[in-house]
């Protein structure tokens, strides 16, 4: 049996429009679709079964910030969605989960507090998330406006044996550029730890989707985000979903 290898159109959030960053600057957002739900609409008919969304102002806010467009496409498709951005504490968690999402991610929280997501991650089995944005392999958070002095491959082994669901990595460099995936990056994080993980930041191609399958890993990759050459149509959906399923 081979392994599921999953494609998660993004959705980012600003000011409660669809939006793409590059590198994560707010000040370089370029707007897609001003209707988030009719956004995830979209990536249902195209065959998407699943989706992750960031409320870009939460993360910077420290708060969750794009509620009402996370609800819209909560109410607009029948996926698993996972959210990320500004979730801080377990009441969030938990209020967040209640409101029909599939599964949270927490990256500034898994760095300033991470016996928040370890005990939140053995509660709630298979919804806890952890993300982890590496700038020159260090993780950064605040919504990427601050780098720490952790390695992420450190920070990923903080979670081993608690169970958290997955890891979502990404590339600062490349998020939002095109210039393809970091699979070296991505592949020294899946072979450093057990839980699976999700590459993130510059998928310019299905190429990239077949990279990241194909990549030797001791421990295959899971998958992968769609953003920007999804939006620009780099990326044809029917295409990118046979790669993730081929073996």
């Amino acid at each position: 049996m081979t392994e599921r290898f999953d494609l998660w159109p993004a959705i980012d959030l600003k000011s409660g429009e669809c939006v793409r960053l590059i590198r994560g600057e707010m000040d370089q957002a370029t707007a897609f679709n001003p209707d988030p739900g009719d956004q995830a609409a979209r990536f249902r008919v195209m065959g998407f079964d699943r989706l992750h969304v960031v409320d870009l102002d939460g993360a910077f806010a420290g708060d969750s910030a794009n509620g009402e467009a996370v609800r819209r496409i909560l109410a607009a498709t029948d996926v698993p969605v996972q959210l990320g951005g500004g979730i801080r504490t377990r009441e969030q968690i938990d209020a967040w989960l209640e409101a029909g999402l599939s599964r949270v991610i927490l990256g500034t929280a898994a760095l300033r507090n991470p016996d928040l997501v370890k005990s939140a991650a053995r509660d709630l089995p298979g919804k806890i998330v952890v993300g982890i944005d590496a700038k020159d392999g260090y993780v950064a958070v605040e919504g990427w406006a601050e780098t720490s002095d952790m390695k992420a491959v450190e920070l990923a082994k903080i979670f081993e044996g608690c169970g958290v669901a997955g890891l979502v990595v990404t590339d600062i460099s490349r998020d939002g550029m095109k210039t393809g995936v970091n699979v070296a990056f991505t592949k020294a994080m899946a072979e450093a730890v057990s839980i699976p993980v999700i590459a993130s930041g510059g998928v310019a191609s299905v190429q990239d989707v077949v990279a990241l399958k194909q990549s030797g890993s001791a421990r295959p990759i899971s998958g992968t985000i769609l953003g920007r050459a999804l939006y620009d149509g780099d990326i044809d959906p029917k295409q990118a979903i046979e790669a993730a399923r081929s073996k």
